[in-house]
């Protein structure tokens, strides 16, 4: 088994407007990143609206359709600027992280890696915000447990922002386990390491706000000993990473100083988890990550560290 580096290039028609950081070139930044490991071939799909609804309200559905439809220049539910083809873009994006989860979940591949944009973990059940339409990552989720039957289900967020959306999805879910690291006080300002979810979910939400300045020691540790013994109790049968690179030094949306050695570091950690609970089962979508030579970089170390759990290759620096 293999890899999949998955990709649909309708992403680059998601167009928020000139200078905005989550830019069409972003996806192509990340493609870079890829080096000379070519796509995985999967016939591009959009999300189907019952889909959609594992996550999210029909009523919000409907809103964003609306909004969209109506040549409005943001959501109505919040800061996300749209064009004339965000719907379709999202539907897509979402349809390619379901196409990794089918791809794992099937035994055809190791694992995966979604490059995909608009991003999701701010989406909430209600409302789209942060850059964010459809929760991407939470459909994943809910979409594996529908369709493969999977019980439970870990999710690691390291980007630079906390993933409220997700939370809130899964807050009061004891099949979910989610996990974030982030920039506190930052956008949008969730995620006390007091929220630890409710009800059925108690326990099953684990968050480390850092302030500006943090990096590997805060963020390596926070997954590397915490997190890893949550799993060892939780034993997910799939790990599913939110992988925002703005969490990387110099990215012009965060204050972290993470380098592309740590985002390798975090990686080799999540497939050690992986291996351990869920049969190497790992699914890792995209985010956040806005300057775009920083992006290339972690892009390539974040999939060459997923890769290195098949087969030990030679690493060479890459030039972006």
């Amino acid at each position: 088994m293999t890899t999949a580096f998955l990709a649909d290039p309708i992403a680059k028609e998601h167009d928020p407007g000139p200078g905005h950081p989550e830019q069409p070139a972003r996806w192509d930044a990340a493609i870079r990143g890829l080096g000379d490991h070519a796509l995985t071939k999967a016939a591009p799909r959009s999300a189907t609206e019952e889909e959609l609804s594992l996550c999210h309200t029909r009523a919000y559905i409907a809103t964003a359709r609306r909004d969209v439809e109506s040549g409005a220049h943001q959501l109505s539910t919040g800061d996300t600027d749209i064009c004339p083809r965000s719907f379709d873009v999202a539907l897509r994006a979402t349809g390619t992280c379901l196409n990794g989860i089918d791809l794992v979940m099937q035994g055809k591949a190791k694992n995966a890696f979604c490059i995909v944009r608009p991003p999701g973990h701010h989406a909430s059940a209600y409302r789209g915000m942060g850059f964010c339409l459809f929760n991407n990552i939470a459909i994943a989720a809910r979409y594996a447990q529908h369709k493969h039957g999977v019980e439970r289900v870990a999710i690691a967020d390291w980007d630079v922002h906390h993933g409220n959306g997700t939370q809130d999805i899964f807050y009061a879910d004891g099949s979910v386990f989610f996990c974030s690291t982030h920039q506190s006080p930052w956008y949008p300002g969730t995620g006390d390491a007091r929220e630890t979810g409710e009800g059925p979910g108690k326990g099953c939400t684990l968050n480390f706000p850092f302030p500006a300045g943090s990096g590997k020691d805060q963020i390596l540790g926070a997954f590397r000993d915490r997190f890893a013994k949550k799993m060892d109790e939780f034993r997910p049968d799939l790990l599913l990473i939110s992988a925002g690179f703005d969490s990387r030094n110099g990215d012009p949306l965060g204050r972290f100083v993470l380098t592309d050695a740590d985002f390798a570091e975090l990686t080799t950690v999540m497939r050690e988890i992986a291996d351990k609970h869920s049969k190497g089962r790992l699914v890792s979508i995209l985010e956040g990550g806005y300057n775009l030579n920083g992006l290339s970089r972690a892009v390539y170390a974040h999939a060459h560290s997923l890769m290195a759990s098949l087969v030990q290759r030679p690493t060479r620096r890459f030039h972006s």
